[in-house]
């Protein structure tokens, strides 16, 4: 037996790679019995084909997964990096605090990496979310700055790269060295969104070490199966002002005496921030108990 990581996935075929390795595999029909699907980032064991120099094998089993994501479907990953364009397209930051509170939701590490400083200042946005507790890393993929502090933040990790169609994502990581250079599309000036150029998840590996997911744009986004008061705990410049609050169970959102409003108020909590809360927050609260 043989293990090794799913790098790829098309067409029922996966390619699994151990050690230096690629190895073309189907999956067992009893995973289908499980209503268990590989992902991307698997961890698996697999049994070779028939001659010992053979490619191919067989998926035998599936290990337990740490984390997983059903949009972009990938297992596994160690962080989420979080893309977004100063400009052309411009920043759509209600969507950036979506993918924000998913990798809160999982639980697993965010990077925030603002692109195309060849364009525009990060400026504002920046200090926006450095304020929140998120690492920031400004970059162009065109000049090559900040390269160099994103390719360390990458290394030794199994990274996910996320962000609307556009932003760069995959010019980022061309100029970070992959070996299989990833197509790149220009961003329409008219509806200023970019053409989707990468059509399936893929794993690749860094020359610097680390392992990337480049997956397809994002233009829509699906609120998680969360209850409306479990809200705040997913944006951490709430954190020092939760249990100040004069009512117990207060929103957030209008309530009088509220801490967290008095901090959005001092200038300690982002009016960017907290509206995208409050956006989220009315949303959920539409979600009927026997709807979830």
């Amino acid at each position: 037996m043989i293990t090794g990581v799913i790098i790829k996935g098309i067409g029922g075929r996966y390619y699994v790679k151990s050690d230096e390795v690629v190895y073309e595999c189907s999956a067992r029909g009893k995973f289908r019995n499980q209503s268990l699907t590989p992902m991307v980032g698997d961890k698996v064991d697999i049994l070779q084909g028939a001659a010992h120099s053979d490619s191919h094998g067989s998926i035998e089993h599936i290990h337990q997964r740490k984390t997983m994501l059903i949009r972009p479907a990938v297992a596994n990953i160690d962080q989420l990096v979080i893309v977004a364009a100063l400009s052309a397209p411009q920043p759509n930051l209600e969507l950036v605090d979506n993918f924000l509170l998913l990798g809160e939701i999982i639980g697993i590490d965010i990077v925030l990496c603002l692109n195309k400083t060849d364009l525009t200042d990060a400026g504002e946005i920046r200090y926006i979310y450095e304020k929140a507790g998120y690492p920031v890393i400004c970059t162009s993929a065109v000049e090559s700055n900040g390269l160099g502090e994103l390719r360390e933040a990458l290394s030794g990790k199994i990274s996910a790269f996320a962000g609307n169609s556009g932003v760069g994502k995959s010019s980022i990581l061309n100029a970070l060295g992959l070996e299989h250079k990833m197509e790149t599309g220009e961003v329409s000036k008219k509806i200023q969104r970019g053409r989707h150029t990468t059509r399936h998840v893929e794993l690749l590996q860094l020359p610097s070490g680390g392992l990337v997911l480049d997956t397809p744009g994002f233009s829509t986004f699906e609120l998680p199966n969360i209850r409306a008061q479990e809200l705040e705990r997913y944006f951490p410049e709430f954190a020092d002002h939760l249990g100040g609050c004069r009512f117990r169970g207060c929103s957030h959102t209008s309530e009088p005496d509220c801490a967290v409003l008095e901090a959005l108020g001092n200038g300690d909590i982002s009016p960017q921030r907290h509206d995208s809360y409050v956006n989220i927050y009315t949303e959920l609260k539409k979600v009927k108990e026997w709807e979830r």
